[in-house]
Order: structure tokens, then sequence, then C-alpha cells
């Protein structure tokens, strides 16, 4: 399979030309609706919708070759449920492809591709069919003609040049946006210089695709309507592990090198027999489905979390979580394999996949912990699952289906995926009420939707379409030039100066078209020449402000948000009055806000550098967030962060504040900036040239040779805006820190008078905190006074975990408040038993050795009341007690108990609710123990009744 690999690679290189890249991390970058990178041409999306950066490394690139990782499990593209049940469907798989952007189109596609086919990889031609997009009508589209003649030149003969329709075809990346005429390989496994044409397409399994070339030449608007591409582009996309069967001539892709040492391996440390390759009726007992699922599922574990998706709740951290959990399922249950069978397969999967993935080797005892821990937090689920749906199997009526109610308490508590309820149920020969489950799942979908996160719609004038690029291009409107954002001095008295900025109008936006001008009261986008707002990227918010037309100083157009699309800057402004090209305007930036945004960007630098001084240089950047309130920092570790660690980090940014280093920053040629030692860069696309910021360290010095200055500092490539000296934040607090999944932490910080704020507010709880220790350890022997002791601790436990303040400090005050709690719960019920037993004694006295008590006893609670009649049933056990308790308000309390001995013909269930009803009240509870209240006016009449219940059932 390394050689299949390293051949395709080398035949696009070194023959044609084509720019090797890396395979992007699975975890999708800047795609908010995608959970995982599930084709090659994720990570050029920027390029096919025309909004990558001109300056950028991949605006660079004419044609392109990689093998990217990808993962199918979840949304759209969902391959989880099938995975195991036949041999070729995978949740994580390789896909081998080439690219042109606006450079080579079709004839040259089709050409190599039958080049490396046949002549590479020497697979026989007469096993080889081709398909073309045969048209549709309906939508205007002639058949893909010129595709059909490039194959026939190629020597395919026409009986294997077959047309199929829209559904085979036609490639769409979504509902809009760019698509267009695929071209297909299929392979005959059989061969034998039959015809194979009537099996193309047919979901034989002897007939299978391997090859897929997308011709993007259209683009989907929202109407539905297809509109020509600007510029035409090329996407392909071919399955390794289908290509190595193939190679390798099996009928299975589990059967070929990419796989085998994985299935020797589970065979090793499970008790079943050796897997067989059998799938369905033939496959007794699921054993070789087991294999396959495990086989796969250990692979999208390894890669998943080697790129940082670690098993969680939400998103791509649920699906591994399902994906962990169904194949620990398949281990325990079907392989009747020991805990840890799943970790242990990590070193193999390595072996397999390392040259694919460097990082996968320094990471692989990473992976085994977390598929460990997770897998025994599992296993206590799945016994506890098992027993619910034996339970529920025995209550069920013959013939019926499972409920859906419990199937969902199933899926949603313990965790449990869909099909391995399903499995479970098959084994019982019974079925799911899937119409009912189905619903359960609209009514969440539903209720998320409309919750909190559901999304805003997006403003359509700042998103420019692909149209609108190409027509800016084409009509050399030049790109923004954004430089004056960064036009800013530091005053003498350590105020920031912003340079005025004048522009002129070059293009307004709205509804998706460019025009000339826009009316009043409308909402635009304005593209200028030269702009000194900052647009949303790398993080940061974007800024806000005004723009005012020349000469009209009393007309303010106001900036919302600003956004960069292809080079150009989208400024969102509403039109006080008509705006038009060719007007000249002045910007003014709101200042506050941007030395704000400044201020926290500067700060994460700062806790980027801090957290890896402090917790080890494997800690990385996994996310952040720059608002002018706030920042947002998530990053890798291998546990909750201590106190003592926040501490030190806080320190460490207030170390550097205090000496009022100088930040700073230069744009350098990318490949310059790559060589710096100790550099820290997120997974994202920067342009060339770079900006690098430097705390307290000149740009030059970090870009020498030997310079080890970035490992002693914080050294990072970033766009934002930033402050020039490190004194102007005043201060840092972590206001909060949490862990978002296991191994992925997250923590939130304040700045300047914010940071003094949460202190403050920090230290007035810790007095009063310490107020109630004092009162605490007095030990009061009043019940009301305790609980309201009680009471203080649980509202300041409130307070303590809802406030801004340091993280350090509420953990602290927390696990001090925690104590504090278990005391006074502790005094309350020694009190509570002291007060109850000297009641209890007095009664026993009253009512001595009689078979039944019923009495009214003053009691300050309900709880007090119980254990008044506990006591008394301990001290004599033959005796059944009730009493009422009246109250101030004018409520009964009423507690009793049943002598064991008088069982099941006495229930202290029906005795109080039969007591309780009397007082118009209500009780409940066990035949032993049960509780109520009721109305004081009816306490007489109560009585009377306890008595006769009582006596009628002794």
């Amino acid at each position: 399979a390394g050689q299949v690999r390293a051949a395709f690679l080398r035949f696009f290189q070194e023959r044609h030309g084509h720019h090797r890249l890396p395979s992007a991390p699975v975890r999708p970058r800047g795609d908010p609706r995608l959970l995982f990178v599930n084709a090659g041409m994720n990570q050029f999306k920027p390029i096919f919708l025309g909004t990558v950066h001109p300056r950028s490394e991949l605006a660079q690139h004419r044609r392109v070759v990689n093998s990217q990782k990808c993962v199918r499990a979840g949304g759209k593209h969902n391959d989880l449920e099938d995975v195991g049940r036949d041999t070729y469907h995978h949740t994580f798989f390789e896909m081998l492809g080439n690219w042109s952007f606006g450079d080579y189109f079709k004839e040259e596609a089709c050409s190599m591709a039958w080049e490396l086919l046949t002549e590479v990889y020497k697979i026989p031609r007469d096993r080889l069919y081709v398909t073309y997009f045969g048209g549709d009508s309906t939508l205007g589209l002639r058949a893909d003609e010129e595709c059909r003649d490039v194959w026939l030149r190629l020597g395919v003969p026409a009986s294997r040049v077959l047309p199929f329709p829209l559904k085979d075809n036609f490639w769409e990346m979504g509902d809009t946006g760019p698509c267009g005429p695929c071209t297909e390989i299929h392979y005959d496994h059989v061969g034998g210089g039959r015809n194979a044409a009537a099996l193309v397409n047919q979901g034989s399994p002897d007939v299978v695709e391997i090859w897929n070339l997308v011709f993007m030449q259209y683009t989907r608007e929202v109407e539905g309507n297809l509109l020509p591409l600007p510029q035409h582009h090329v996407d392909t996309g071919m399955g390794l592990e289908r290509l190595v069967t193939v190679l390798q001539n099996k009928r299975s892709n589990y059967d070929t090198d990419l796989f085998t040492p994985i299935l020797d391996a589970i065979h090793k440390g499970c008790r079943a027999p050796r897997y067989q390759g059998l799938v369905g009726d033939a496959d007794v007992g699921h054993v070789n489905m087991a294999y396959r699922v495990v086989a796969d599922h250990v692979r999208t574990l390894c890669v998943g979390i080697t790129d940082g998706i670690y098993p969680g709740f939400s998103g791509a951290e649920l699906v591994l979580r399902r994906i962990l959990r169904r194949a620990v399922r398949f281990c325990s249950e079907v392989l009747q394999a020991p805990p840890g069978l799943l970790a242990s397969l990590v070193p193999t999967v390595v072996e397999v996949l390392v040259s694919r993935t460097a990082a996968l080797g320094k990471k692989d005892y990473h992976i085994m912990d977390i598929i460990n821990e997770n897998e025994a937090a599992f296993l206590s689920s799945l016994e506890r699952g098992r027993c619910i749906i034996e339970r529920t199997v025995q209550q069920m009526e013959p013939s019926t289906n499972f409920p859906a109610e419990v199937a969902w308490s199933l899926y949603g508590n313990l965790g449990f995926p869909l099909d391995l309820i399903d499995l479970m149920l098959e084994e019982k020969g019974i079925r799911l009420d899937s119409a009912a489950f189905n619903e359960l799942v609209l009514e969440d979908a539903k209720r998320k939707a409309g919750g909190p996160q559901a999304e805003q719609p997006e403003k359509t004038n700042t998103y420019l379409d692909v149209h609108s690029l190409a027509q800016l291009r084409s009509s050399k409107v030049p790109a923004t030039d954004d430089s004056p954002k960064y036009a800013y001095t530091l005053g003498p008295r350590g105020q920031y100066e912003f340079s005025p900025c004048q522009a002129t109008v070059l293009m307004l936006y709205r509804d998706q078209s460019l025009q000339k001008e826009v009316g009043a009261g409308q909402c635009c986008g304005v593209i200028l020449d030269r702009t000194n707002f900052y647009a949303e990227q790398g993080g940061q918010d974007s800024d806000q402000g005004y723009m005012i037309r020349l000469g009209q100083q009393d007309v303010l157009f106001p900036v919302e948000s600003v956004r960069l699309c292809g080079g150009y800057v989208i400024h969102e402004v509403t039109a006080v009055e008509t705006l038009r090209v060719g007007d000249q305007v002045q910007l003014f930036v709101d200042e506050a806000q941007r030395v704000a945004c400044m201020t926290n960007h500067t700060a994460t630098h700062l806790l980027n550098f801090a957290l890896r001084h402090v917790l080890g240089d494997s800690t990385e950047q996994r996310g952040s967030h720059v608002t002018a309130e706030r920042l947002r920092f998530d990053f890798d570790t291998k546990g909750p962060v201590t106190v003592e660690q926040l501490q030190q980090v806080e320190r460490v940014v207030q170390d550097t504040i205090k000496r009022n280093e100088v930040v700073h920053m230069a744009e350098v040629p990318l490949t310059v900036a790559r060589r710096v030692q100790g550099l820290r860069a997120v997974d994202e696309g920067y342009p060339d040239p770079v900006r690098i910021v430097s705390l307290g360290v000149p740009v030059e010095s970090v870009l020498t040779c030997d310079s080890k200055a970035a490992m002693q500092t914080s050294v990072e490539l970033c766009c934002g805006t930033h402050l020039l000296q490190t004194g102007s934040m005043e201060d840092l607090a972590i206001i909060s820190e949490r862990q978002l999944a296991k191994g992925i932490s997250r923590v939130i910080a304040v700045t300047g008078r914010q940071a003094k704020q949460a202190r403050e507010v920090g230290q007035c709880l810790a007095m009063e905190v310490d107020s109630v220790s004092l009162r605490m350890k007095q030990r009061s022997s009043s019940i009301p006074e305790m609980q309201n002791l009680s009471k203080e601790v649980g509202q300041l436990t409130k307070v303590v975990t809802s406030t801004a303040m340091p993280q350090w400090q509420r953990k602290e005050l927390q696990t001090i408040l925690k104590a504090l709690q278990r005391t006074a719960n502790t005094a309350i019920r020694k009190l509570e038993l002291q007060q109850a037993e000297k009641k209890a004694q007095s009664l026993l006295a009253k009512h001595c050795n009689q078979p039944v008590i019923i009495d009214t006893v003053p009691a300050d609670s309900l709880s007090i009341l119980m254990k008044v009649v506990n006591q008394l049933c301990d001290k004599s056990p033959g005796t059944s007690v009730l009493l009422l308790s009246p109250q101030a308000s004018g409520e009964v309390l009423c507690a009793c108990q049943v002598s064991k001995n008088c069982l099941p013909a006495f229930s202290a269930a029906d005795w109080a609710v039969a007591v309780c009803t009397q007082m118009e009240g209500k009780a409940g509870g066990s035949p032993i123990v049960a509780k109520g209240s009721g109305n004081a006016k009816g306490m007489q009449g109560a009585l009377t009744t306890a008595l006769e219940f009582a006596h009628s059932k002794l």
C-alpha cells in the first residue's frame, strides 16, 4: 500500500509538474458545517469559491497532488452504520487526488488518469470502463460529449464509454456553489474478456468505481439555476483502500496489507476464531463483522485523536465517542476480548500508517491512554444498558416492538450508538419501534435548532460570491490595501493614536450582485481602495466604527462588521444617504473597541507562551477567539490544570506586563518565517509575506540562524492587531478553565480594568467565605442557626461558581465551601438525631409496649419528624408508628413506618395517603416508610382515620 501511494504522488509530481501538499488534519479548518474532512477537496474550497487570499500559499498553486486523510461518520457522508456489514465501507480512508486550479481541464485530466492506471499500475485495459455525464434536459444541460470524445481518442472502446444521468455523473459541493459533470473509472474484478458494461453503477461488488474525475465548470445559485464558472477546475479522488484491493488482486479491502496486520493483532488478543472474510448469514455470530468494525474503527480513533479530536459530547467529538463505543462493544461482546484489546492495537495501526502521518508515532501512548479511559467508562455503561434491555424485554407484551423511549434513553444518557441497540435487540429477535424513535430524534433536533446556539442568518452583504469575485478581478478592481490598520503609535501619555485614513469607494455589493449605487436605508457591502478597519480573521473580531463622505461631516455611515474575501475587504454599512462608486470617504475606527481587541490579542500570545512554559512544550494551541470583552484559548493538555499551575501561568504573564516589553512586528517571507525554531503557528493558511509578532525580541534577532529567542518568549505568525508595549495590558486574570473533551482545555481570560475588577470580587468573596468558616467553627447547638449557615454556604457556592473572578481562587473557594457544606450537613444531622432521640424516649414512655403508636409531636421539619419515627421503630421493633406535627404556618407534617411483621397487609404508603387525604393533602412512600403533609383543620379527623386504618389492617 505504501508503494501504491508513493507511486501516485511521484507520477503527478515528477511526470506532470504537480506540487505535492501534505494531508490536512481530519479536523476541518474554518468550516463549522463540517464535522470531519470527508474528501480531498475540503482544504481547497477557498480556491473553488474564489475567496482564497491572493497572497496566500494556496493561491499560488495551479497543479496539486496529495493523499488526504478522510473520515466519513456523521453528517451528510456517514458510513458508520454500514462499516463491518460489508467488505468495503470505512469510517477512515485515504483519498488520492490531483487538482487543477484554472490550468488543465478534461483532455489532460483523463489522459493522466489513463496513463497512471494502465502504464504505471499496469491494470489491464479490458477490465476498465468509463462513465460520463449523459445530460439533463430539465436543467438544460447537454451530454458531456467533450469528455466522451477524450476517452475515445485515448483508445477506450465505445462500448466501454457509458453515459449516466445527473445522480451518477454530476458532482455538487452542496446545495449551492461550484459543481460540474464528472467522469468515473470502474474496474471489473472478474475480467476474462467479458463485457460487464451492464453492471456499471448497478451496485455490483464485481464492478466497482475506483476513480472519480470532477470537472468544475458551473456554480449553482440559491434559486437552483446553474451559471458557468469564470475559471474551470479539476478535482479528482481515488480511494487508496479500493485501489490497493485491485492492485493486490483481492476482493475485499480488509484482505490488503492496510488491514491484515491489524486483523492478525486482533486475533492474537481475543478468544475468537481467525478472520475468514465472511458476511451476512454466513458470518455466524457476527464474528467477522466484529473484526472489520474493530480494525476500521481503531484506525479512525488513531487518526482522529492524533489530529486533536477526542471522544466527547458534541459534534465530531461525539461521533468519535460513538465510534470508540461501537468498537469496544464488538471487542467485549462478540470477540470475547479482555478490556484493553482496542488500545493494544494502536502500535500496529501506527506501524501500518506511520509513513502517512508522522505525528501518529509520537502520540501512540497518548492515544492508548485515551482509548483505555473511554473503554473503562463504556464497559460500565454497557453493563447497565444490558440490564435495562433485559428488564424491558421481560416486561414487554409478546409480539411488540421495543419501546422508543427506552432506546432513546440508552442512546442519549448512556451513549449507546443506535446500531448497537439494534444489534442487541436483533440477538433477542426483537425490533425497535423505529417510527417512534425517529420522532424523538426529530423533536431533539428541533429543540437544539431553536436553542441559543441556533445559527444566526448569514450576512450576505459581506460574503462575495464566486461570480462577483471574478467580475471584480476582470474589471481590474485592485485588492484592498489594508496596511493602514497597522498605522498607530503610542502617544506621550501612553494613549494610542491612530492615523487618519481617506479612501475611495470602488464597488458596492448588495443582494449577491455588484452595484454602482445604493439608496438610503439599505444595508450593503462597501469595497474601498484602502482601509484602516481590521477584518475578522485569525480569531480576532472585526473593527466597528463609521465613515463619512468628504465635505459632509454631519452624515455618518455606520460600519457594523468587516470581512476579508479573496483579498477584498468588505465593510458592512447601512447607507443613511445614497452611496456611490467614486465617493471619497474618511474612515473612523471605534478606537476603544480596537484597543481592547489589541490588548486581548497580545494577551492571547502571552497566555499561549505562559501555558507552554508552565505545562510543557507539548502544549499546543487548538483555537482562540479575541473580542473587546475577553479572550478564549483552547489547548492540548494531559489533564485538568491545577490551582498552582493557573497561578504560575498568571505570574508569567504578569511578569511580562511589568517589564513593559516592546511588541515587535514585521512582515517576512513565509519560507523564512517557518525556519524559526520554536515558532508558534496554528494550522491555517498564511499570506506570503507573513507577519511575525515577537514579544521583547526584535524580529531580526529571531530570524538569525542560531537564534533560540522563540523558545524563551512568545513568537507567532499573526495577522492581528497588537499593543506596542505589554505594559498597556495592566493585568490578566484567567476567569474560567474547563475541559472541553479529554485532552483539550479551554481558558477564558480578561485584561486591564476587568482583570482588576475580577481580583477585587475574588478578594471580597474570599472574605465572605472566611466569615462563614469562622462561624461554622463556633458550632451552634441550634438547628435553625446551622440550617441558615448551610443555606448561606449554598448561596455563596452559587455566587462563587457564576461570578467572574480568578479561576485559581474560584477552585480554592469551591474546595473550602464543599468542606463547609459537609460540616454543616453533618452538624444538622447530629442535632436532629439528638432532638429526635429525646422526643422518641418521651413517646416510648407514654405508649409503653403498644403495637401501634399514633400521636402528635412538635418538630421543626419533616426530616426531624422522620427521624423520631425511625428512632421509635428501632427501639420498639414490633411497633408501627404514625406521627403528625402541626406547624406555625397551618400545615401538618406526617411521617409513618410500619413494622415488617405487618407486611404485606399493612402498607405505610396507604396509611399516609389515607391520613393526609383526610387533611386535604398528599403523601407517598414505600410499604415500610412514607411521609406527607396536609391542612391543620383536618388534623383531629386524621388522627381518628389513622387509628381506624391501623386497626382494620392488624
